[in-house]
């Protein structure tokens, strides 16, 4: 193709967030999104999701995209294609502009295929040569982190965007820290803390003192609203995904320091 021409196709490599609904109905996806974001209206700065509903049951048939991809964008989502719905839902979702992807289509495999064998060949002797010194292997960049050393106020929001995140100040109520990668905390946390902001499912919330409104990871959230477990309130904690039957659930277990 020219490069002049008018239209051109190329692979591009863009990050997808998966996003897991249970339902399609738009008051409880209302609650639970505002519950999440707070309603802010740049907490995804205008990233691309599909609408996962793999694990969702006993879905209507029929369901308002329209209204859907409103609500998502009115938090800096953009909805561009659904996963897992059954046929008709897909096929509403599809004449609504959300075409259906596969799981393939979310993460490739970066195996390659194994090179067809060649028959064996008795190597030819090798001449006597001094033997060559294979200098060490060049270290592998350690990852990003960024470190907030001063108390968040309530109302405040702290982004450590492609990071992890190490806090030195206390978090107050009403505050949140989000983080992309893991987020240590060494002083109260008494707001909210959302580790793995862009879907990664090994991340972790670690604090010396658990206090928290609100702790998330990979999108999987769970909020104290009659405040925290008398077990774990003011206690060291960590908070992680466990797999459980096939399903991501989150875990908030006390943090032995001694």
């Amino acid at each position: 193709m020219a490069k002049d021409a008018p239209i051109q196709f190329k692979g591009t490599s863009l990050k997808i967030i998966q996003t897991q609904l249970r339902t399609t109905e738009l008051a409880a996806l209302h609650a639970a999104l505002a519950e999440l974001t707070g309603n802010s209206p740049d907490f995804f700065e205008n990233e691309l999701a599909v609408l996962d509903f793999s694990h969702a049951e006993n879905l209507p048939e029929n369901a308002n995209w329209v209204g859907i991809c409103d609500l998502l964008q009115g938090s800096g989502l953009h909805a561009v294609a659904t996963r897992g719905l059954p046929e008709k839902l897909a096929s509403t979702a599809l004449a609504a502009g959300l075409p259906a992807v596969s799981a393939d289509a979310l993460g490739r495999s970066t195996a390659r295929p194994k090179a067809a064998e060649a028959p064996l060949v008795p190597p030819a002797p090798a001449p006597a040569i001094a033997p060559v010194v294979t200098p060490p292997p060049a270290p592998e960049p350690a990852p990003r982190t960024i470190t907030l050393d001063k108390p968040l106020r309530s109302g405040q929001r702290f982004y450590a965007k492609g990071s992890d995140l190490i806090v030195t100040a206390m978090i107050s109520a009403g505050a949140e820290v989000i983080a992309d990668g893991n987020i240590h905390i060494y002083a109260p946390l008494r707001g909210r803390a959302l580790a793995g902001a862009s879907g990664d499912k090994t991340a972790r919330i670690f604090t010396t003192c658990l206090e928290a409104e609100l702790v998330s990871v990979a999108g999987i959230y769970r909020t104290f609203e009659a405040g925290v477990p008398a077990e774990l309130a003011r206690q060291p904690a960590t908070v992680c995904l466990t797999e459980e039957g096939g399903e991501s659930r989150l875990t908030v277990a006390a943090l032995a320091l001694r």
